[in-house]
């Protein structure tokens, strides 16, 4: 190793944290529409793929810790979007579900996708790789490597 590996520039890292930036930045005035963030909106999305699921299945989805994840159901429930249910059998569990205004709210979301896949820039090609290669660097990092 050199001191080129402490570049900025060649810092995997720091483009993947530019790049999230950059299109969170694009989100933005979309979801600004909707009165909601960028975090509340793929929370939504894991809902209207699935409702009605425990609040650990949503934190696992979104690799997102029970410290984040309350607040942010806490707000969405104030917000009439969801609601949180505990399971009456095994009170540990607790499941997050849709109301009618969350429901709805995925209509005026539906074109937000080609909304920012139109503002990146990409080719459908260039996407599909781009979004394999970032799933497969993500299932990498879940998993432990011993590296020493």
């Amino acid at each position: 190793m050199n001191d080129d590996s402490l570049k900025l520039d060649n810092q995997l890292c720091f483009a993947l944290y530019a790049c999230s930036r950059e299109i969170t930045k694009l989100y933005k005035p979309i979801l600004d529409e909707l009165n909601i963030t960028y975090t509340q909106y793929i929370s939504l999305l894991v809902l209207w793929e699935k409702d009605n699921i425990t609040v650990n299945e949503l934190g696992k989805k979104l690799h997102l810790d029970s410290g984040t994840l309350t607040p942010l159901l806490k707000k969405l429930e104030s917000m009439n979007l969801v609601t949180r249910i505990r399971d009456t059998i095994d009170e540990r569990k607790v499941y997050v579900a849709l109301t009618q205004k969350g429901i709805e709210l995925k209509k005026m979301a539906i074109e937000i996708p080609s909304k920012i896949f139109c503002s990146s820039g990409l080719s459908i090609e260039s996407a599909v790789l781009l979004k394999g290669n970032i799933d497969s660097l993500l299932l990498s990092l879940t998993h432990d490597h011993n590296c020493k």
